[in-house]
């Protein structure tokens, strides 16, 4: 059994929307009642949120759009994105949790823990705007911060949620240093329409993006042939970190999303990229990212977290 940390903490349960939307504030604790009812708790770390600072945050975006979000905040009202990201009061101090909290996870994942973020993982996010749900990319802080503050060179970025990562396959399209995987559901059934398999980088990257689409309704048989093409693109990148964002609304049943995966998609991704870390002696944080039917989140998570103790 490997050491695990697990972050849990009303801080990060902040991070959420009123209902009617989908990605509400109890997602966290329908996960952590779970985990808990199986006895999980008892094998991992716990570890409580932490909030980054302007300055760590900043290393990812725009200046401009950090104090739009802290104007937005204080007023608490109106929409970041058009329309798929509520502002309201505290959503500035909400996301820097998330942010912090994925920061202090790769602090832990550097000391020697595997880790995990439930609320971390909010890709949609660009360097100057928000979007789907995601207000800050703590992806990319995180990328950001392995390089400034550890000089990590080869990341990897695997992505299973059901919505294409856009907010970081974009942002690093360019960049050979961050090896992407994503498998998401068909672009053209599904936000935000982006994700295509013939993107495949662009100028000196190219060859370092893999975008695998699942068409609707897809089971994890097929979801398990289309990891192994993805473990083999990231095991020949021989990365030092891998950062696995391990959506549950690939799961069926989600009710905005079309794939029919269960939950042993998640054990066995999980698995497999823990099984890689320990080959290239790397470290591996995994972010919980999207996932709207809360039994499906359960049961999803817990399976990553299995995957990160055992192989």
């Amino acid at each position: 059994m490997h050491k695990v940390a697990v972050f849990y903490g009303k801080q990060l349960a902040n991070y959420g929307f009123d209902p009617p939307h989908p990605f509400g504030r109890d997602r966290l604790d329908a996960f952590w009642r779970y985990f808990v009812s199986k006895g999980y708790d008892k094998l991992v770390k716990i570890e409580e949120p932490i909030m980054a600072s302007d300055e760590l945050i900043l290393q990812f975006h725009d200046k401009e759009y950090l104090e739009f979000v802290k104007k937005a905040s204080s007023l608490g009202y109106g929409y970041l994105d058009y329309g798929d990201t509520p502002a309201y009061k505290g959503v500035y101090e909400a996301s820097a949790y998330v942010v912090g909290t994925s920061l202090k996870a790769l602090d832990l994942a550097v000391n020697g823990y595997h880790t995990f973020n439930p609320i971390g993982g909010l890709h949609h996010a660009r360097r100057d705007r928000a979007g789907g749900f995601c207000v800050f990319n703590d992806i990319g802080v995180l990328i950001e911060s392995a390089r400034n503050a550890y000089n990590i060179k080869r990341i990897a970025y695997v992505d299973i949620d059901a919505h294409h990562g856009d907010g970081v396959f974009y942002e690093y399209v360019g960049d050979k240093d961050v090896i992407i995987a994503d498998i998401h559901e068909d672009p053209n059934y599904l936000y935000p329409g982006t994700g295509f398999e013939y993107e495949e980088g662009e100028g000196e990257a190219k060859g370092t993006k893999m975008n695998i689409c699942m068409k609707p309704n897809a089971d994890e048989e097929e979801f398990i042939k289309a990891f192994d093409k993805a473990k083999e693109f990231i095991d020949n990148s021989k990365p030092e970190l891998i950062i696995f964002q391990c959506g549950a609304d690939c799961l069926k049943g989600d009710p905005i999303t079309h794939l029919a995966y269960t939950e042993k998609a998640h054990y066995y991704a999980s698995k497999e990229l823990h099984k890689l870390a320990h080959k290239h002696n790397a470290k591996i944080i995994a972010l919980g990212g999207g996932g709207y039917n809360r039994n499906n989140i359960a049961r999803a998570w817990l399976e990553v977290v299995k995957g990160l103790l055992y192989i």
